[in-house]
């Protein structure tokens, strides 16, 4: 077992990615949710990205107000980056990760990034960015208003990452790496949330 002490961070501004609309939540996950307990839970995590466009979209706070991001959206974050970098076969960037087979398993049941809550120390003050969001459906071009919470450039966040094999600690390496060209949270195709780390321990 290895664990990762890691330090995040933001080149560019991050955008939050939970709903501001806690009814909405209710009112979806009512229909998914297996049970009371998980759908609770589900609630309070703020974590239905199929209705992200239709409300204003930000970030968890703890009881003090200070910003935070889940666990999940680091292991989410790590599938992503594999996803990619399991198409650069034959590059020394991406060894590690064209290795790995059943990623995602491997990710769900081997890596854990921890604390559960990851706290934000911000640079700044909290912001905010609306822009249009353009696709094309059976009825045609679709346009709707996308309004996100905005964590400034510079600020950071520190985590472990705990690695139930040793042979997985250096896809991890290989997938912060891929940080530096896509990175956490809402519009990463535009270059927000994009970060650079250092290992402190």
């Amino acid at each position: 077992m290895k664990t990762l002490k890691v330090k995040l961070t933001f080149l560019e501004d991050c955008l939050g990615t939970a709903s501001n609309n806690k009814n909405l939540h209710s009112d979806y996950i009512a229909s998914k949710a297996p049970n009371a307990k998980s759908k609770a839970e589900e609630i309070e995590a703020l974590g239905v990205e199929e209705y992200e466009e239709k409300a204003m979209t930000v970030f968890p706070k703890l009881e003090d107000g200070t910003p935070f991001i889940w666990d999940y959206q680091i292991k989410g974050f790590f599938k992503d980056a594999c996803s990619s970098l399991q198409r650069c076969k034959g590059e020394e960037h991406s060894k590690k990760s064209c290795g790995l087979k059943a990623y995602k398993k491997i990710i769900d049941g081997c890596i854990f990034p921890e604390p559960r809550k990851i706290p934000i120390r911000l640079n700044g003050t909290i912001g905010e960015l609306q822009r249009p969001l353009r696709a094309q459906t059976a009825q045609g071009e679709r346009v709707t208003l996308a309004h996100s919470e905005t964590i400034p450039a510079g600020s950071c966040l520190e985590f472990d990452v705990v690695c139930l094999s040793d042979t997985y600690a250096d896809a991890v390496i290989e997938w912060l790496d891929y940080g530096r060209w896509k990175g956490l949270g809402q519009w990463r195709n535009a270059g927000f949330g994009r970060y650079t780390y250092e290992l402190i321990g």
